[in-house]
């Protein structure tokens, strides 16, 4: 009889945890909020709200208690009732100063992100440069006047500029495949700092939403969908730099708003050459709501920018009074580029946990770059001027299928994400050529036309038992690689083709609301540039990555998150195109190992202190040792600041990065020096107007942004040198700037 008792006790457990309870989050303004968490106290089960605000809660009864929390926003507690049980909630939530207290501890893969949001709303991102920047452990450096995508340093790779990390700004692909530069070339100076509202990221290759050069992780970027208040700022400073930025609302409704942005960025820089740098961006977004619990949004912008540069100049020319640090052995490199975009993202909610989100994109790119890094190693008459273009038009789309709280019985509760989607890159004229002042081409080395298709499938399925979330997921790539040799005596059209299965499997285990431990394992790819594949006959086309990390979560106390991870990462061989002299590289297997550690404290309500610290040893497998170092791979590298923010009228910050002395040739006989930069700003409000002070380079360091081992010659040398050449970093830079919210 007992056993019966027993069955039927927990049988009636069973059935009373299978409850749901159901509810909307609005704010003060009945505005449905998205993406608010809501965590049970008494059973630690956890879920978010939907676009429409809506949620379901599993395993809840009457006197549970509910955690409400979104950041920005004042948490909530309540304890339920029999009437809350029985009959859904409306929960408000209203507006306070960001707080650490604001974020909790979730079981989910890049649960980091959302206590490095903080960041991010606590010290909003200044300029497109600070961008990256915000990402743990992520570092850039600049090495063409501004106008060039940034240098990318992350888990001990020399990304170039975007080779092995995936970038996205509201589901548009920012990576460039087969660019004229670079693979994966990134440039993001095509988003306006102040309209970004979020940054979402991952390290490694465990996410199988995420693509092509997801291998050291990724980076998404998540857009303003509408603006509380129009918003208008002038700054001006050192070097001749001025900038003009605007958001205002043009429409807004209970079921539509609409929004322009646009920006006007000039400066010579500090160079003796000035840089006669010029960006201009313009950006419209409208959101709309449409019956039936659907969002439709378009965006659509457009940049250009325009600059000169004193390039990459070499260690000896200073050391012999040749030049100083600011001078130029060419000063006519440079460049151009423009991107328009046109971007449609829609959400349909069918019930509280199934939803479609479907975006589709268009982009229209063209660029222009002069070059000149080994400067008469080549021509001793002419130089070695090279110039690198290609215009191109990306267009892509993605659906993707989401239910969640799946009930599998033995308290097991299941969610799974369907997604497909392309993506095609129409790539003509696609040059490099040597030439002279900009102006006269010599001779072609390359020129071609690029076609290259990538249609993928995705399915991400996730079970939730007792503390445990298991995370299996896995997706399929196919491309379609073709390239028009224009350079060719005959007709010469090559295609080929590749498809990649990539499985991933992440477990979380929450110890308590306060702890978890996870560990993350999958596999990566990123592509090799068309003229690559079609060279080698299809061969090593799309190099695996192989990643795991084993790390947790901690939030000792409301006010402090601690992070750490040991983490590493396997290449199989790969073939590099390099887009400065259209040759081929082979690279061998590498394998990276690191720790990652990080630190945010909210001091006091006013206080906000972080600090990333990273280590990685990076090494080529088949190289004998002494001879395997991976050049330009950071060892140690870390970010902090320490930010004050609600202290009555005054804000600001101080933020440091550093990057230690590394290799930069395999067999370290070159060292790239590291560097410790401080930058500062200070706000002062009152009434609707903001009076803001930048610096960087607080204390006036001599550092090097970016560094190459290159073997060059001058025009008067007889014999080339292989030394290190660099971009000087920013000097003591100060600007104002006058902010009006209205």
């Amino acid at each position: 009889m007992k056993y019966f008792l027993t069955a039927g006790l927990v049988l009636l457990t069973g059935i009373i945890y299978a409850q749901q309870i159901s509810g909307k989050i609005i704010d003060s303004n009945n505005t449905p909020l998205e993406d608010v968490s809501i965590y049970n106290k008494n059973t630690e089960t956890h879920t978010h709200s939907a676009l429409t605000g809506t949620f379901t809660i599993n395993k809840t009864q009457e006197n549970d208690t509910l955690y409400i929390s979104r950041l920005g926003y004042t948490p909530k507690t309540i304890r339920l009732s029999q009437t809350d049980v029985n009959v859904p909630l409306t929960i408000t939530l209203n507006e306070a100063n960001i707080s650490l207290d604001q974020v909790r501890i979730v079981a989910e893969v890049d649960a980091l992100s959302k206590f490095v949001d903080v960041d991010v709303q606590v010290s909003p991102v200044k300029t497109s440069q600070e961008i990256l920047r915000k990402v743990p452990g992520l570092i850039i450096g600049q090495h063409a006047g501004g106008g060039k995508a940034e240098q990318i340093f992350l888990r001990g790779f020399d990304i170039d500029h975007g080779t092995d990390v995936n970038l996205t700004v509201d589901g548009l692909p920012v990576n460039m495949v087969s660019h004229a530069h670079g693979q994966g070339y990134s440039d993001l100076h095509f988003v306006i700092p102040e309209t970004i509202d979020n940054i979402n990221f991952g390290k490694g290759p465990y996410y199988a939403d995420q693509g092509n050069f997801t291998t050291a992780g990724y980076v998404s970027l998540g857009l303003r969908e509408r603006l509380n208040n129009n918003y208008i700022s002038l700054e001006a400073g050192q070097f001749n730099t001025n900038r003009l930025m605007g958001m205002f609302n043009v429409l807004k409704t209970d079921k539509s708003s609409a929004y322009i942005a646009s920006e006007l960025s000039l400066t010579d820089g500090p160079f003796d050459s000035p840089q006669n740098f010029s960006r201009i961006n313009v950006m419209g977004r409208y959101n709309y709501k449409i019956a039936g619990d659907q969002e439709l949004s378009l965006t659509l912008s457009h940049f250009q920018s325009k600059w000169d540069a004193s390039g990459q100049i070499p260690q000896r020319a200073i050391d012999d009074g040749s030049i100083d640090r600011f001078g130029a052995i060419d000063d006519t490199e440079g460049g151009e580029t423009s991107r328009t975009n046109l971007l449609i993202n829609h959400t349909k909610v069918i019930d509280n946990d199934k939803s479609f989100k479907t975006s589709a994109y268009v982009s229209q790119y063209n660029f222009e770059l002069f070059s000149n890094f080994t400067f008469y190693l080549d021509d001793p008459v002419n130089g070695d001027q090279i110039r690198q273009f290609e215009n191109r038009l990306t267009t892509g789309a993605n659906t993707v299928y989401e239910h969640r709280n799946i009930e599998l019985g033995n308290n097991t509760m299941f969610k799974y994400q369907a997604g497909v989607g392309f993506r095609y890159d129409n790539v003509d004229d696609v040059e490099l050529s040597h030439t002279v002042n900009r102006k006269t081409i010599l001779d072609y080395k390359a020129l071609g036309d690029v076609d290259e298709v990538n249609t993928y499938a995705f399915l991400n399925t996730e079970f939730k038992t007792g503390k445990w979330t298991f995370n299996p997921s896995a997706r399929l790539d196919y491309f379609k690689f073709q390239y028009q040799d224009k350079l060719s005596e005959t007709y010469s059209d090559i295609a080929e083709t590749k498809m990649r299965i990539s499985p991933k499997l992440n477990t979380i285990y929450s110890v308590n609301k306060d702890v978890q431990l996870f560990l993350k394992a999958g596999m990566g790819f990123h592509s090799n540039d068309t003229r690559v594949v079609v060279a080698n006959n299809g061969e090593s086309i799309l190099p695996a990555a192989y990643g795991a990390d084993l790390g947790t979560l901690l939030k000792p106390s409301e006010r402090l998150a601690i992070n750490a991870s040991l983490w590493y990462l396997f290449l199989e061989q790969e073939f590099v195109y390099v887009g400065d002299a259209a040759i081929v590289e082979p690279s061998g297997k590498t394998q990276r190992l690191g720790v990652d550690l990080g630190a945010r404290y909210q001091a006091l309500d006013w206080l906000y202190l972080y600090a990333d610290i990273n280590y990685s040893h990076a090494r080529s497998v088949d190289d004998p040792s002494g001879e395997n170092y991976i050049p330009l791979a950071p060892n140690l590298t870390s970010a902090g600041g320490i930010l004050v923010d609600n202290l009555g009228r005054f804000s600001g910050g101080l933020n440091y990065r550093y990057i230690d002395d590394r290799p930069a040739n395999e067999d370290d006989s070159i060292v790239a020096e590291g560097y410790f930069v401080t930058d500062f700003n200070v706000n002062y409000s009152w009434k609707n107007w903001t009076y803001s002070i930048i610096i960087e380079n607080l204390f006036n360091t001599e550092w090097n942004e970016t560094q190459f081992a290159t073997e060059s010659r001058l025009f008067d040398e007889p014999e080339a040198v292989e030394e290190i050449h660099f971009t000087p970093g920013t000097p003591f830079y100060i600007r104002g700037k006058i902010a009006l919210i209205f």
